[in-house]
């Protein structure tokens, strides 16, 4: 479900409301940095998954 331009601007202004225009700027960096931290934390964890398990030489094939 995709939602249309009009519904996004509902969604916009209904934010707006709720939180003001103060805090919309404030509100979008701790977003933004959520999702990096997020990112960041999902790329090591990926990592470690792949240093974790045995490869294939190590399983004697």
């Amino acid at each position: 479900m995709n939602p249309t331009g009009q519904q996004l601007i509902i969604i916009l202004l209904i934010v707006l409301l709720l939180f003001g225009a103060k805090r919309l700027p404030d509100l979008a960096k701790s977003m933004g940095s959520s999702i990096k931290e997020f990112r960041s934390a999902t790329k090591e964890a990926m990592a470690d998954e792949d240093s974790d398990s045995p490869s294939e030489s190590d399983q004697g094939h």
